[in-house]
């Protein structure tokens, strides 16, 4: 008896199993999500979309997560309005100090050298020529004009903004200016911040300049 009603179980149960086929569509799926996508699929037809379009162009004055605006025009006028009113929005700390040094190893000594001096690897091979030193004179170097010029490029230089971020494009502008005042041989970046001097903009460049002409 209990031999036959182990056989009527295991029938049962094999009827379950199959009773259900479908050989368009598998009854189990182990990860199903590596099937069947669970978002709409990239430039596919949906009738809940308009024009059952589901790639849209985004509603306007909207900008992506993640994205900061940046409102100067990649123009003479938009780096010169740059140079004059644009601020950093992050202190000057060692830190940021540290992480833009390294970050200018990476992206920009190969051109303009360890020093800012102009003679990186690519200068003194010669393979771009007449690249300035930051302390070249007449060169208007402030925060607002290297964030600008680092956003958009410049003449030979690319723009570095996809390979840096908002916040590591002012970390490096922050030690862009301490080469040049290792170069002018004035105080640096933390040393003017912890005197409570203004390192934002054309500040920098008129209180150096009061400076120097109170010392001599």
């Amino acid at each position: 008896m209990k031999t036959l009603l182990n056989i009527v179980l295991a029938v049962v149960a094999s009827i379950s199993l199959v009773s259900c086929f479908n050989d368009k569509k598998p009854n189990y799926q182990y990860f199903p999500n590596m099937y069947e996508p669970v978002p709409y699929e990239t430039y596919g037809e949906y009738g809940i979309f308009p024009n059952q379009q589901q790639a849209m162009t985004p509603p306007e004055h909207t900008v992506p997560r993640g994205y900061t605006p940046y409102d100067y025009e990649n123009s003479t006028a938009g780096l010169e309005l740059a140079k004059t009113e644009l601020q950093s929005p992050y202190e000057v700390s060692e830190e940021n100090l540290v992480v833009g040094s390294q970050l200018y190893t990476l992206y920009c000594a190969v051109c303009h050298g360890d020093k800012g001096d102009g003679k990186g690897i690519l200068a003194t091979r010669e393979k771009f020529l007449g690249i300035p030193s930051f302390a070249d004179p007449g060169r208007n170097i402030v925060l607002g004009g290297i964030y600008h010029v680092e956003t958009y490029g410049l003449n030979a230089m690319g723009s570095y903004a996809s390979q840096t971020s908002e916040k590591e494009r002012w970390q490096i502008a922050m030690h862009v200016m301490d080469l040049k005042a290792a170069l002018n041989g004035n105080p640096g970046m933390l040393e003017l911040s912890n005197a409570g001097t203004p390192t934002d903009s054309t500040v920098v460049e008129t209180n150096l300049a009061e400076t120097n002409n109170a010392s001599e």
